[in-house]
């Protein structure tokens, strides 16, 4: 994501574009739910939820918050092929770079609060 380098993952063969003219709808898979609901965020929902203690309005709040990330991300999703035409491939490179480099970021934050918590290192500069 960085050095903008294609990995293969987001680009088509010369036969899927051949089978894309070719037939009204090339949808086969929901590409985006097993980024939306996969195992990050199911963990996330029942760590947050076992967090609660039971508490009704507690759950009641992770579930509203749940619910409005959600809807955000439905709104992107909607807005996805307006900003596509808006930005232009350059605008898509550099956004791409950048969260490349926020990803980035919160990995080596992630690795040294795990080495952190089980005393490997002395703790991390990171707030």
């Amino acid at each position: 994501m960085v050095f903008a380098r294609v990995s293969g993952a987001s680009t088509t063969t010369a036969a899927e574009e051949a089978e894309a003219v070719r037939r009204k709808d090339v949808s086969v898979f929901p590409l985006a739910t097993p980024l939306i609901a996969g195992p990050g965020t199911m963990g996330a929902l029942i760590l947050l939820v076992a967090g609660a203690s039971g508490d009704a309005w507690r759950i009641a709040q992770v579930l509203v918050a749940l619910a409005a990330v959600l809807g955000l991300t439905l709104a992107l999703l909607l807005a996805a092929d307006r900003t596509r035409k808006v930005v232009g491939v350059t605008g898509l490179n550099v956004i791409a770079r950048v969260f490349g480099v926020l990803l980035a970021a919160l990995a080596v934050q992630f690795l040294l609060e795990g080495l952190a918590a089980v005393g490997l290192v002395r703790g991390t500069a990171l707030p």
